[in-house]
C-alpha cells in the first residue's frame, strides 16, 4: 500500500492560483484507506474549494488511479466536466497523479493534493508500517522475513553494528535493533547458520531511477 498524507489546504489553494475551474480525481484503494482521497475526502475537498470561490466541475474516484485503463475509463465518463475544467486536482499518491497526467488528452494542469510518504503494510488495527524499500534485490529469505534495508537505520546487510545496546538501535533507542530481531527469528526457525555467510554489497544499480518492467 502507498501511504499518503493530504497537503495543508493553504498549500493546495496556492497551487491552484490561476485555476478557477477544477476537476477532482480520488483513489478507491490506498488513499481511501489513508483517508486522503476516498469518496468522502473528495466531497470534503469539493466543499472546501467551493467555499473559497473555486468551481468544481466534477469528480471521479477510480479504484486504482495508478492503472491507466481505470483512469482512461473514468476520464471518458466525465468528458464534459473535464472540458469545463482548467486543472485536475488529484487526491492520490504521486503515481496516481502522474497516471492522470499521462492519460489526460486535454493538457490540463495536474496538481497533487497529497504528499506520498512511503509504502507500507497495514496491521489489523489499521496502523501503517514501512517494511520494504523497493530495493530490487530482496534478501528476506536470508534474514527471516525481516528487511534490514528498511528496518535497520543504517541499512546494514551484515549486522548488528557496534552501537546496538540491550537490543535497541543506536540511532533510535526506542526502536528494536533490526538485526537483533533477525537473529531471534532465525534462532526460532533454526537457521542461524545463514548468518555465518557475509552478504556481498547490494547492487545499487537495481535502484537506479526511473525503473520500469515490461511483462512478456
Amino acid at each position: 500500500m502507498i501511504i499518503t498524507e493530504q497537503k495543508q489546504f493553504k498549500e493546495i489553494l496556492e497551487s491552484l492560483k490561476g485555476y478557477d475551474r477544477v476537476f477532482l480525481v480520488g483513489c478507491g484503494e490506498c488513499a481511501t484507506t489513508c483517508k486522503t482521497g476516498g469518496a468522502d475526502d473528495v466531497l470534503k475537498m469539493r466543499e472546501a474549494l467551493e467555499r473559497h470561490g473555486k468551481k468544481v466541475t466534477g469528480a471521479c474516484v477510480p479504484n486504482a488511479p495508478c492503472l491507466a485503463a481505470q483512469v482512461k475509463t473514468e476520464l471518458a465518463k466525465n468528458t464534459q466536466a473535464l472540458k469545463e475544467a482548467d486543472a485536475i486536482l488529484v487526491l492520490a499518491c504521486g503515481l496516481g497523479a502522474q497516471s492522470v497526467k499521462d492519460n489526460d488528452k486535454r493538457g490540463l494542469a495536474i496538481l497533487p493534493a497529497c504528499n506520498t510518504v512511503f509504502s507500507a503494510v497495514v496491521d489489523a488495527k489499521g496502523a501503517f508500517y514501512e517494511k520494504c524499500s523497493l530495493c530490487g534485490e530482496c534478501v528476506l529469505d536470508i534474514t527471516g522475513g525481516i528487511c534490514p534495508i528498511t528496518l535497520c537505520a543504517k541499512g546494514l546487510l551484515n549486522g548488528p553494528c557496534g552501537g546496538v545496546n540491550k537490543g535497541k538501535c543506536e540511532v533510535d533507542k526506542d526502536r528494536d535493533c533490526a538485526w537483533v530481531l533477525i537473529y531471534r527469528e532465525l534462532e526460532k526457525t533454526k537457521k542461524l547458520d545463514t548468518l555465518r555467510k557475509a552478504q556481498e554489497p547490494k547492487d545499487f544499480r537495481k535502484m537506479n531511477k526511473p525503473r520500469h518492467l515490461t511483462l512478456k
